[in-house]
């Protein structure tokens, strides 16, 4: 499965601009696609199908909630609408819709969740998108992805179109490094093995992927082979490879750039007591809010550097060793 990763990571690519560019291919190949935006074009760079495709394309303004119903209507009339704002506002804002008007009535809408994590960095933390994966995963008929970077993001972003109902598609606002080459081939509610070792599992979703396998590497330095898996998908989530994970290595972390409250780390912990209970250790924000700031910086203050994985990783290996004495 190494074969996927780039080695080195490649030069970033700002998620933004892979966003337009995967946009505007999917409205070329696909022409029942129509895109919306609550007046958000310019930040999510979905401006770009516009230019392109202007007979497709609905600005609503700012008003989240009608964005969602105006996309549910559009879907009634058989198109593949693309709904876009900020992550945190479909979470918050436009909740009622969401949850009422296109999941319940599991409408075919894809709802676009830009800056996503702590990647609108400097609007404070009204803006940062800590919770939108718990609220999301919570949602009956709700599909939830989170891609690791531009290549990941094409591949999934067809596959989030071609399936029938609701999906919510999170989306990181800055630079993020290239980790897969074009041989990446996903699948929506299938996990990625990216890396094997049998001393534990590093499990990460979205632009979280790269400082977990950083992590991996700084691990293997010190004689421990983690295991690295990719979980695009939160839901559906893939319980038989995290099933497969703990009989096999005997201790996992989770890696996500969210609360560790019903994120990654939650859904892994309600598939171990379900299925395999194991040492698992979350890595992700405390429950606190988030300050603004620059967003590598912002990553170091939270704990989600590779560094901070490493140390969870270590705190996962001798909750293991302490279960076998």
């Amino acid at each position: 499965m190494e074969r996927l990763l780039k080695k080195p990571f490649g030069v970033p690519v700002n998620m933004r601009r892979a966003y337009g560019e995967a946009l505007t291919a999917l409205g070329q190949s696909r022409p029942n696609v129509v895109v919306l935006s609550a007046d958000v074009s310019n930040s999510d760079h979905s401006f770009m199908f516009e230019a392109r495709f202007p007979e497709r394309f609905v600005n609503v303004g700012i008003a989240e909630q009608a964005l969602v119903d105006v996309a549910v209507g559009f879907a009634r009339c058989g198109f593949v609408p693309i709904a876009n704002t900020f992550a945190f506002l479909f979470a918050t804002r436009a909740l009622e819709q969401v949850r009422t008007h296109l999941a319940y009535g599991r409408a075919n809408v894809k709802l676009a969740g830009a800056y996503a994590g702590l990647s609108d960095s400097f609007d404070g933390p009204t803006h940062q998108s800590i919770n939108d994966l718990a609220v999301m995963r919570s949602l009956p008929n709700m599909t939830v992805v989170a891609p690791a970077d531009p290549v990941a993001l094409d591949a999934l972003l067809p596959q989030m179109c071609d399936m029938d109902g609701p999906v919510f598609f999170r989306l990181c606002r800055n630079e993020v490094p290239v980790v897969f080459d074009q041989s990446y081939r996903p699948m929506l509610g299938r996990a990625m093995l990216l890396r094997e070792g049998g001393d534990l599992t590093l499990i990460a979703c979205g632009v979280m992927v790269a400082p977990a396998l950083e992590a991996a590497e700084s691990l293997a330095a010190q004689g421990i082979q983690a295991r690295v898996v990719e979980m695009h998908t939160l839901k559906p989530l893939d319980t038989e490879m995290i099933a497969r994970c703990a009989e096999e290595t005997g201790a996992l972390v989770t890696v996500e750039e969210h609360s560790i409250i019903g994120g990654l780390g939650g859904a892994v912990a309600e598939a171990l007591a379900a299925a395999r209970p194991a040492p698992l250790e979350r890595v992700g924000i405390r429950d606190q809010f988030t300050e603004s700031g620059p967003y590598p910086d912002l990553l170091r203050k939270y704990g989600l550097a590779a560094p901070d994985i490493v140390q969870a990783a270590q705190t996962a290996l001798r909750r293991k060793e302490d279960g076998r004495r």
